[in-house]
């Protein structure tokens, strides 16, 4: 590609970029974390538009002349793409819900120099880490954020891990980064009317609602085709140390593979094993069932069908928090494990990102809670689950979250394996953006909400 194939444009190529030779397309290396540094390149250019590379990319010049002359009105483009191996990588529509940090434009955006010089002026001048973050957001309060069907970039270098990246967020090495992605969102949700004030009251009649059930804690497990876990999942519940009575209520979704006999083999009064009357029934569905079962307790507590308690105090922590905040949902914190249970990763999945002061709108810029999560069972059964099998849980807490106190669990009290037969474990590109979507609707649904409240 050279300069003059793409006369219109001024190009700035992220200084992590080492196999371009960007002084034959007489670009600019600059940092993209860095406020200071996207004002400075849009204050200087003196085109129409802008090409941003992220990455180590080619450039198709045909696809991409075409596209600037037939697309007018936007603040930014990006392309699906291919690597080098010919894989491609498709990418999430740009939506309201759109607002996670980690949103994927793939290797590279072109930007319309005229909205970008509007949207600086909106920069906080003082970021040196979400700093790109902060230019989408504004870009996206001036104009069009598209995805164009054409592909124009082919990528060189290697994706990372799906999981690494996933859960970077959590990672204590990128606290700095969280912090000022927290600060340019929350401006971001002031601008826009979707901002929620913090919510630590306590429920009313808190104490007379949880007296009124038989049972203090029922955990609730769906599941499907688990054979190999559920035994585990099941008397991890079964070994807790409580002064309150407590239930596990298995929903057993129509099981082929011999996970029914593993539950009926376990002879305690405690479980409750209920399968549904409906084939239709996702995870959503099923927790509705435990939730609505007349057998359900004051606090309805999550367990995955293949993850387990850290400990045998995980139930009593939980009631305890319950009873000392007289909130609405408790989250807990858990750590990633393989099959047998051997860590992962060397940080436990905190999320504390969620505060008191500002967890309710920070949830909608990350891909999750926590686990476990945990409600109190007349709030859960009012609002109910939607019936998906993927961010069913994310949805509802995000809509607790704007009309309940919400208190956090920051030790590890939750294994979540990754194993073989896991629903999260290889993910293809094309299901990872599928999930994305999903989550991005959720969003989109719980800001409209927001804005009218």
């Amino acid at each position: 590609m050279s300069a003059m194939d793409i006369s219109n444009l001024n190009i700035a190529i992220s200084n992590s970029c080492n196999d371009l030779k960007y002084d034959e397309l007489e670009a600019k290396k600059i940092n993209f974390s860095s406020t200071k540094d996207i004002i400075t390149f849009f204050e200087e250019s003196n085109k129409d538009f802008s090409l941003l590379i992220f990455e180590n990319i080619l450039i198709n010049e045909l696809v991409l002349s075409k596209i600037l002359s037939s697309e007018h009105d936007f603040s930014i483009l990006y392309s699906e793409y291919y690597d080098n191996v010919k894989k491609f990588f498709p990418l999430c529509d740009y939506t309201l819900g759109s607002v996670r940090d980690d949103f994927d434009f793939g290797k590279c955006m072109i930007v319309n120099n005229q909205k970008a010089k509007q949207a600086i002026k909106n920069l906080s001048k003082d970021i040196s880490h979400a700093g790109l973050y902060d230019f989408r957001l504004q870009m996206s309060l001036i104009g069009q954020i598209k995805k164009v069907s054409e592909f124009y970039t082919l990528y060189k270098g290697d994706e990372k891990d799906f999981e690494t990246s996933h859960f970077a967020y959590c990672d204590p090495l990128n606290q700095n980064y969280q912090k000022e992605a927290e600060k340019v969102f929350t401006k971001f949700l002031k601008q826009t009317n979707a901002y929620i004030s913090p919510i630590n009251d306590s429920i009313k009649d808190f104490d007379n609602i949880v007296n009124s059930f038989e049972t203090r804690i029922s955990v609730i497990i769906p599941v499907k085709n688990r054979k190999k876990t559920i035994k585990d999942a099941i008397n991890s519940v079964l070994s807790q140390k409580t002064d309150f009575k407590f239930n596990v209520i298995v929903v057993d979704n129509f099981s082929t593979d011999g996970t029914t006999k593993e539950i009926e083999s376990i002879k305690d009064s405690r479980i409750i094993h209920v399968i549904p009357n409906e084939t239709t029934l996702q995870i959503g569905g099923c927790w509705n069932l435990g939730i609505n079962n007349l057998n359900c307790g004051a606090f309805a507590v999550q367990l995955d069908s293949d993850d387990v308690y850290s400990n045998q105090n995980v139930l009593q922590k939980i009631n305890d928090t319950f009873i000392n905040e007289k909130c609405g949902v408790v989250i807990g914190s858990y750590r990633l494990t393989d099959f047998e249970l051997n860590p992962l990763n060397d940080f436990i999945i905190n999320h504390k990102e969620y505060t008191k002061e500002n967890g309710a709108n920070n949830a909608l810029r990350v891909n999750g809670f926590g686990a476990p999560r945990c409600f109190l069972t007349p709030l859960v059964r009012k609002e109910q689950f939607k019936n998906f099998s993927y961010g069913e849980d994310y949805d509802i807490c995000l809509r607790l979250s704007r009309q309940y106190k919400v208190a956090r669990i920051f030790d590890c009290i939750y294994l979540c394996r990754r194993w073989q037969g896991n629903s999260d474990a290889n993910l293809s590109a094309e299901q990872i953006t599928k999930n994305n979507t999903l989550k991005d609707s959720f969003r989109t649904s719980e800001i409209k909400v927001r804005k009218i409240k």
